[in-house]
């Protein structure tokens, strides 16, 4: 198997802690952040440059990415995003180092309002040109269509609506995309259907998941995006998170299961579980509970060797 060919993105910084009440101070963000770099995973998500009043546990964002700007501070492999919602966030990510910008548009009316303020409509309007700002920046851009599979509020979502979203990317020369299942709705059949329908709007694209576990399917929609062709996985240590914006907000595929499933795979041999179980550790203890995960309680099956 090609090790290669699969990216792991770590969410954990950013929607794995967002809903989280008690505030984990910056110095332990960094602890947590510096196992997840030494695991070998891809891409870390360090946070999302929003209102420090609506989402209190950002407030440390821009000082993350300045942390880790500086020399020596992460090798040179690992790519740092953060989420943005608004022009306003991404002239906040440009002025400390952020070197892959994630923005999307929620499908879902009611959950765009209430993450966004704004419509689908009005956020593809803004979010297009923010994009290519962004690449006009020489930064990495992934765009995301939210509650692709469904929504707590509208209910299902008709294909074709996010169809008509990733042809707005498409036609504005945006290659790397991702659908999120925000409210954790989907199930395996839908997923390769959806991600089988873009890949014939376009060969080229390069596809990203992003999948809740709210009603246990997180990791078999994972496998299901995988055979659909999608090269990009993005999960939480632990198994944390959630959107404070949708219905029912539950946490995402927990990345140290993720890894071990694709590593009884034979894939992404080379990153180190052990290295994220650790961090789950001290996350569960930071907390004082236990962690949503399940190779954190059951223990791994594959044995590690760096390879």
């Amino acid at each position: 198997m090609d090790n290669k060919r699969l990216i792991i993105h770590e969410v954990g910084p950013r929607d794995g802690l967002q809903v989280e009440k008690t505030a984990v101070p910056i110095d332990e963000k960094i602890r947590w952040i510096d196992g997840v770099i030494a695991s070998g995973v891809d891409i870390v998500q360090l946070g999302s440059f929003v209102n420090p009043e609506k989402v209190p546990q950002m407030a440390d964002t821009d000082k993350l990415f300045a942390h880790y700007s500086a020399p020596g501070k992460k090798p040179a492999k690992t790519i740092l995003s953060g989420l943005v919602l608004n022009e306003k966030g991404l002239e906040r990510g440009l002025a400390c180092g952020v070197e892959m910008f994630c923005m999307g548009v929620s499908v879902s009316e009611t959950h765009s309002r209430k993450n966004t303020g704004m419509s689908p409509t009005e956020a593809l309007g803004r979010i297009v040109p923010m994009a290519k700002s962004a690449l006009a920046a020489g930064k990495k851009v992934q765009v995301s269509v939210q509650s692709a599979f469904g929504c707590g509020f509208d209910g299902p979502i008709p294909p074709e609506k996010v169809l008509g979203i990733v042809s707005e990317y498409l036609s504005a020369g945006i290659r790397n995309i991702s659908l999120a299942d925000t409210a954790g709705h989907a199930n395996p059949e839908q997923v390769e259907k959806l991600f089988g329908d873009i890949r014939s709007l376009d060969s080229s694209v390069e596809l990203a998941c992003h999948f809740h576990n709210t009603y246990a399917l997180g990791l078999a929609n994972c496998y299901a995006a995988l055979k659909a062709g999608v090269t990009s996985f993005e999960s939480a240590f632990g198994g944390l998170g959630g959107c404070p914006f949708t219905k029912l907000p539950a946490g995402n595929v927990a990345t140290e299961d993720l890894v071990h499933s694709l590593q009884r795979m034979g894939y992404r041999k080379d990153v180190n579980l052990n290295a994220l179980l650790d961090v789950a550790r001290q996350v569960s203890a930071f907390f004082e509970r236990e962690l949503p995960g399940f190779i954190l309680k059951s223990g791994s099956i594959v044995d590690y060797k760096g390879k």
